[in-house]
């Protein structure tokens, strides 16, 4: 037992040294690189503080009273009846107490916090992510029931859609579904992307649920029709719930990989992760900061959902 330990810290400590020494290659490249880093330019794309001009709604009278050093409360009485209260900073304010207003006159300016762009791509990526894998599960489930129907038909079917869109690139088919199937239903670009990744993602779902059911042993169905269940009822209570449990890990990582692809649909100006990134860039010349950020932030997401898989897995195991 003291040997293994030993063996064990032995190689935990060859690990950090390989990772020490990575660090140490990564900064010799930085500095011939001879790039001049600006990480402070990065907060601002997360969380955007800045000042928002106020406009009185119609002609009235200004009442106006100090909160403190910094802001003051500006009370409009309206001649119509009506009131309005803003509370602007005090080195903004632009008219004076008993003052009139009008409709275009501006009262004075307030801070503001507001989501940054990368925030904005990284919920647009979350949406299209999420969408897309729902209806890629769904899409993959039928198709891949119906790789393995006696059917001719159907079979003949749910095979030329896996083998059309696996044979052919995810770009290609997000640029089809935006200027030809879009055209035709009057999909907008998030719809049009988020449906060109499902149908992308669904035929590689519907493999990994064909062998899935495939590798439970036919005597299982030979089984549960025997007791009385038809089709139907012995796919969903007894075949299904058992492939699930193998076709996790595969499903996880097609997902995954689905995640990393959406940045795809930036070419048809959804305003995405990588999107988001590229109009930083252009407006910073950031390059390296921005990308490394979008990285991590990829990076993220897909490692968060590969520990709730290995979540699940473990759930699954504890229920064998």
């Amino acid at each position: 037992m003291f040997f293994k330990i030993r063996n064990q810290i032995q190689w935990y400590v060859g690990l950090v040294v390989v990772l020490m020494l990575m660090a140490w290659g990564l900064g010799i490249m930085t500095k011939r690189l001879d790039y001049i880093w600006y990480w402070n330019r990065v907060p601002q794309y997360f969380i955007f503080t800045g000042l928002i001009d106020e406009y009185a709604s119609d002609p009235g009278t200004a009442k106006v009273v100090a909160i403190d050093a910094e802001k003051s409360q500006v009370t409009l009485t309206y001649d119509k009846g009506t009131s309005e209260i803003f509370t602007v900073l005090t080195d903004t304010l632009l008219i004076k107490d008993g003052g009139r207003v009008t409709e275009i006159s501006q009262i004075g300016s307030r801070q503001a916090i507001s989501q940054g762009i990368l925030i904005v791509g990284l919920i647009t990526t979350l949406e299209i992510s999420v969408y897309s894998s729902i209806i890629g599960l769904i899409i993959g489930l039928f198709a891949g029931l119906g790789r393995i129907s006696d059917n001719p038909m159907i079979k003949g079917l749910a095979t030329i859609y896996v083998e059309l869109i696996r044979g052919t690139p995810l770009l290609v088919q997000i640029l089809i579904f935006y200027f030809f199937v879009g055209t035709l239903l009057q999909f907008g670009r998030f719809a049009a992307g988020t449906m060109a990744l499902a149908v992308f993602a669904g035929a590689y779902v519907a493999e990994i649920i064909r062998a899935g059911i495939q590798s439970i042993h036919p005597g299982q169905m030979e089984a549960a029709r025997s007791l009385g269940m038809n089709y139907f009822q012995a796919m969903r209570y007894i075949i299904l719930p058992q492939a699930l449990k193998r076709t996790l890990p595969p499903l996880a990582g097609q997902f995954i990989s689905l995640i990393k692809d959406s940045s795809l649909v930036s070419v048809i100006a959804i305003t995405d992760l990588t999107k988001a990134g590229r109009e930083v860039v252009t407006s910073t010349f950031a390059y390296f900061e921005i990308y490394f950020t979008i990285a991590l932030m990829y990076l993220v997401l897909t490692f968060s959902l590969s520990m709730f898989v290995k979540y699940i897995e473990r759930r699954f195991a504890v229920s064998d």
